[in-house]
């Protein structure tokens, strides 16, 4: 800035010399050595769309202890001096290698631009601070916070440096340097001018950078208990702007500064009286200034200014790569002979599925296939594209339903701490805005902007929802684009735009009656609909058994925990949690192809789900998405072991999971009690002619009774469904048939409804003993019907008139189906 009148310019002498040795390093560094680190980075700035340098804050520390001190514990004020010393670093190597190339050298022809701006930014740095440990004496001082962004603000231009012309005389007031705020000079260079407010900015001499502002807020594992986390915004310039989206946790480095207020200033308040009001005048006299803010107070608040955006992915080499820039050979380059040794020794591992789901679930006992289907969403499936532009999700949906203290919410939260970016969220307390995304009004502009919700956080990672079975109805749909398309659609308050959401859903639920009924199928236990249920690829049910050998194991590995909890995890796990995350971001680069044989198994596959879901063994309506289910486990298992081409043993193996959570709980066998009388059976059945006589009937009924003494009659619960339902329909038609006949006909007795059912299955009874075999199976399954499932109901006469026709024996009533019996598969 140049001296105005009267004031001369002074210098900074710490400032100056921390520049000097700033620069020294940059060209000696390092000094054992004649390679000097930073030079080709010096060349890679002269190109137009560079101008920041990157240094290793390790690197100043091992040159100079003095200067690492100087910058660290005043940054802010000594930043435009490194900045120069950049600047000077550049020119000067950029002037070393012209004067060494050809005239005609094109290299010699790009000259770098003499009024182009050079940053410099810093990485690993050492002084790391929490969010909510950032207080007032640590304000000007290099530092490293790491949180999660939850919004981001479009970029625009923040003017830097101002030429400003005096509108009374035209001078030129030159470098007026800008700070968060529009400053103008404080008067003009001419001395004959007394000029102080009336200037115009010179677009043309004035500098510009590139301007952004995000929001972050503290990471879950930081947050102290029963606290509310911490917001507080960030302040991005050059080419650190678009490095970060809504849901990225990334390493900010920077220092902590003090800005002005808007929103508190802008906001409505008690305002001043004018002077026209005081003195009566009836004049509309503008109000300007601070001093017509009347008792207001100017307040402040802290904001972050970062010089670098580092995203906390798996280092490979220590660098970091953001998931869109990454290929297999890209990586591969990077890293280290030992990272690669390692990839290299887990990827041939025989039993590399069971030592990942030892090492990312060590505290929990069993479950061993919700482990492996948990392994296989961390993989994924390959996303696809076709020519008409419709994306493929490769991303892998699953729901574990289950009995309370089961150990769902464990997988979840387990889930939560390994994932790099994972959200973790409950179904109950979370609206369909909180889900998906929000649109709000800024503080400061009062513009309408976009807040992302979680499956938006959570974009290219995972969305841990607990709870899923409290949504509401309406919440529950509002997750369906994202769930399938991977996008969320908003159009509110003028604002049209589809958002991405490409992440997998990790859902939880208990049951509709807190424990899972083994007599119902999945969908009747469970408050989901059906396009939410066919939009996950596996389903898996925890049921709360007594089981000697399972409980002690569990009992014991929870003693075990309470008890020495770092010990018993870290001698569980075969591998770290570093080397697990390193394998999964590499094998999710593999995209594998299917190959024919497992394009004909899959589709014979797949033909068996049809013809299942026909027989009424399977649990939900089976659709084509279970298809694309069972190719995106199959993708996730070759992924695993690093192949590039899907094989038969990974469609079988694929089917075999899907298999497991469509086919419903087995249900138990159904025990029939034997302690009733049942010698109606040999008096009252109606058999055919062709059965035997009266004299057969009695004996057959003998050694009936010999056989209950020596067995159990059991049935398998389907089959007991059956005929139950065989039963009911019999009965309502011929209700429906009374109904339309004459009003003296009676209804359906008990000896009419065996001896149909006997007529029904004559092709099946071969001899006597089998006759006797079905005509008791039939009398128990009607006993139960009656006295314990209360699905039928036994009447002594019918018509409810005093006049109605009373039954004459008891020991073959009048069947009814109960009125609020629905029948089901």
């Amino acid at each position: 800035m140049e001296p105005t009148q009267g004031m001369p310019m002074t210098k900074d002498e710490l400032g100056e010399k921390v520049q000097k040795l700033f620069q020294d390093f940059l060209e000696e560094y390092p000094r054992d050595s004649d390679v000097k680190k930073y030079i080709p980075q010096a060349k890679e700035l002269t190109r137009p769309d560079r101008n920041t340098l990157v240094v290793d804050f390790s690197d100043v520390e091992k040159h100079d202890d003095r200067l690492k001190n100087a910058i660290h514990e005043q940054i802010y004020r000594l930043y435009p001096f490194l900045c120069n010393a950049v600047k000077n670093f550049v020119k000067d190597n950029q002037n070393a290698m012209s004067s060494s190339l050809p005239d005609s050298s094109a290299e010699k022809a790009q000259q770098i631009n003499a009024n182009k701006e050079f940053y410099i930014a810093f990485e690993n740095v050492s002084q790391t601070s929490k969010l909510r440990e950032l207080s007032t004496a640590k304000i000007g001082t290099l530092m490293s916070i790491t949180a999660q962004v939850t919004r981001t603000h479009p970029v625009h231009p923040e003017l830097v440096s101002g030429t400003f012309v005096c509108l009374d005389c035209q001078t030129v007031v030159k470098n007026v340097l800008q700070q968060f705020k529009y400053t103008q000079p404080a008067s003009c260079k001419n001395p004959q001018c007394a000029n102080r407010q009336r200037f115009s900015l010179d677009l043309n001499d004035s500098k510009f950078v590139d301007f952004q502002k995000v929001r972050i807020q503290e990471i879950q594992s930081e947050l102290p208990r029963g606290c509310i986390p911490r917001s507080m915004e960030v302040i991005l310039r050059a080419e650190c702007v678009e490095k970060t989206q809504a849901g990225d946790r990334c390493e900010f480095i920077g220092t902590l500064i003090v800005v002005p207020d808007v929103s508190k200033l802008s906001s409505i308040g008690p305002r001043a009286e004018t002077s026209a009001r005081v003195n009566g005048s009836d004049d509309n006299e503008g109000v300007s200034g601070l001093k017509a803010l009347g008792v207001r107070e100017l307040s402040y608040k802290m904001a972050f200014l970062a010089y670098h955006v580092a995203p906390c992915n798996a280092k490979f080499g220590g660098k970091d790569f953001s998931v869109e820039d990454l290929t297999m050979d890209k990586l591969r380059q990077s890293m280290s002979d030992q990272e690669w040794l390692k990839i290299y020794e887990m990827s041939n591992d025989k039993n590399l599925v069971n030592n990942l789901c030892q090492s990312l679930f060590p505290t929990i006992y069993g479950n061993e296939e919700i482990k492996k289907g948990i392994l296989l969403m961390l993989f994924g499936g390959v996303p696809k594209r076709t020519l008409e532009g419709t994306s493929l999700r490769g991303d892998i949906n699953i729901c574990i339903v289950g009995d309370p203290s089961t150990a769902k919410s464990h997988f979840l939260t387990q889930v939560e701490e390994f994932a790099p970016r994972a959200i973790y969220t409950c179904g109950k307390s979370s609206s369909a805005a909180g889900l998906t995304a929000a649109v709000c009004r800024d503080e400061e502009s009062y513009e309408f902007v976009i807040e992302a919700g979680a499956l938006m956080l959570a974009d290219n990672g995972i969305c841990c929802i607990d709870e899923f079975d409290k949504m509401d109805v309406k919440d529950q749909v509002a997750i369906h684009e994202a769930m399938e398309q991977q996008t969320i659609s908003i159009t509110k308050a003028g604002i049209r735009a589809t958002l991405n959401a490409r992440t997998s859903i990790l859902a939880a639920a208990n049951p509709i009656a807190g424990r899972y009924d083994r007599c119902k199928s999945l969908r009747y236990n469970i408050n989901m609909s059906a396009p939410i249920m066919s939009r996950f690829d596996l389903f898996f049910i925890l049921i709360d058994e007594c089981n000697e050998v399972v409980d002690y194991w569990i009992a014991q590995r929870i003693v075990n925990f309470h008890t020495n909890d770092q010990q018993v995890i870290e001698q569980s796990r075969v591998y770290t949690i570093a080397d697990i995350q390193k394998y999964i971001t590499f094998a999710r680069l593999c995209k594998p192809v299917i190959g024919k044989e497992a394009q004909e198994v899959m589709i014979s596959e797949y033909k068996k789900l049809r013809q299942r879901e026909s027989s009424n063994k399977s649990a939900w309506r089976i659709t084509v998405r279970q298809l694309e289910s069972m190719i995106r486990l199959s993708e996730a298992l070759a992924r695993m072991q690093l192949k590039e081409e899907v094989l038969v043993e990974h469609v079988q193996e694929a089917f075999r999971l899907l298999s497991k959570s469509i086919i419903r709980v087995e249900q138990p066998d159904v025990q029939f009690e034997e302690n009733f009388d049942s010698a109606w059976t040999a008096n009252k059945i109606q058999q055919p002619e062709t059965l035997g006589a009266q004299e057969g009937e009695q004996m057959d009924t003998d050694n009936k009774d010999v056989q209950e003494k020596k067995q159990t009659m059991k049935l398998s619960y389907d089959e007991y469904k059956r005929i139950s339902n065989m039963l009911v329909y019999y009965i309502r038609k011929k209700e429906e048939d009374i109904d339309t006949e004459s009003e003296d006909s009676g209804g359906v007795h008990k000896s009419e409804l065996v001896g149909w059912y006997l007529n029904e299955i004559e092709s099946q009874i071969e001899n006597e003993q089998q006759l006797n075999e079905q005509s008791c199976l039939i009398e128990k399954i009607l006993h139960r019907l009656i006295n314990y499932d209360n699905v039928i109901i036994k009447l002594d006469k019918l018509g409810l008139k005093s006049d109605g026709v009373e039954q004459k024996d008891e020991n073959d009533p009048i069947l009814v189906v109960h009125p609020n019996y629905v029948a089901t598969d």
